[in-house]
């Protein structure tokens, strides 16, 4: 059946094809199979480390392809334990960088990365240097906060739309400057499920950054000893900050210990902060653990 596609069928259509969603499998077949003069959008998945090391050190599989004209690409390498012991300590990077040598011109990038919790980005070029001065958009994994700033470090300067998801983020895994503005960012979304003990030391002061920002999505678990998060917070150290701001989207669960509950909010101290919230719906919890002396509240739009 793929030999027929391959044979067949792909000649004749091949001029219509603007985007491919490609497999392991099936991938070299079909970028060999023939040229295609309006692609525009590549998307493979389920891609081996060894392979996408490989793939993007090679020009073999691509060679029927105009690289310049692709301005999407969506990298999903797979998470195979097999291969993790045999990995380079850079291989995330190698195969990042790799991936800018071959497609100048790439406008949006989704990069899914193998085995993120052993391995970091951690550039050792100079800081001032540019991957792209063309990306746009960018939809990355990466281990730690470090790896954040350095991707927004004048990596991408053209940059307006940067989503991440990040396993670690704690002031020991920061070490560089971050005090520089970056005002072609418009949109940010920041994900992490893994315990955030740094929320006021670093969230905060990487969003003042963000002086042009329209639409912004956090979804974070804060550990916190200076009280719950609520919309004073939010309107006092983000919204004030970004005045472009139209979308604000967040799911915050946060957890503070307190030897009792004599000064813990309730729900509707909380409700009431996020008074002036007009044209948002803001669903907040609070509750209280007596065993662990530990309080919780949970505020999502």
């Amino acid at each position: 059946m793929l030999d027929r596609f391959c044979l067949q069928i792909l000649p004749e259509i091949h001029h219509k094809i603007k985007w491919l969603n490609l497999e392991l499998t099936s991938m070299e077949h079909i970028l060999l199979a023939t040229n295609y003069p309006n692609l525009h959008g590549l998307s493979l998945y389920g891609i081996d480390v060894e392979k996408a090391l490989s793939l993007f050190n090679e020009d073999i599989v691509f060679t029927r392809l105009n690289k310049r004209q692709i301005s999407s690409l969506v990298i999903d390498i797979s998470k195979d334990e097999k291969h993790i012991l045999n990995l380079t300590k850079n291989v995330n990077k190698i195969i990042f960088t790799q991936i800018f040598t071959m497609f100048t011109n790439l406008q949006y990038l989704t990069f899914d990365p193998s085995s993120m919790w052993h391995q970091q980005f951690l550039f050792d070029m100079p800081s001032s240097s540019v991957i792209s001065s063309n990306l746009l958009e960018l939809h990355i994994r990466v281990t730690n906060f470090t790896d954040l700033i350095y991707l927004l470090h004048e990596r991408f300067n053209q940059l307006h739309t940067f989503h991440v998801n990040i396993m670690i983020i704690d002031c020991t895994s920061s070490t560089i400057h971050r005090g520089d503005k970056l005002p072609n960012l418009r949109c940010f979304s920041l994900y992490s499920d893994m315990d955030v003990h740094d929320y006021d030391e670093l969230i905060v002061p990487l969003l003042h950054r963000m002086l042009n920002l329209e639409k912004l999505d956090l979804q974070l678990l804060v550990y916190r000893n200076k009280g719950f998060i609520n919309g004073n917070d939010f309107k006092e150290d983000i919204i004030n900050h970004m005045p472009r701001l139209n979308k604000f989207t967040f799911n915050i669960r946060l957890f503070n210990r307190l030897p009792n509950q004599i000064n813990i909010p309730s729900n509707e101290n909380i409700q009431y902060t996020f008074k002036d919230f007009k044209d948002t719906q803001i669903i907040s919890c609070v509750d209280y653990f007596q065993e662990k002396q530990c309080s919780y509240c949970h505020i999502y739009s």
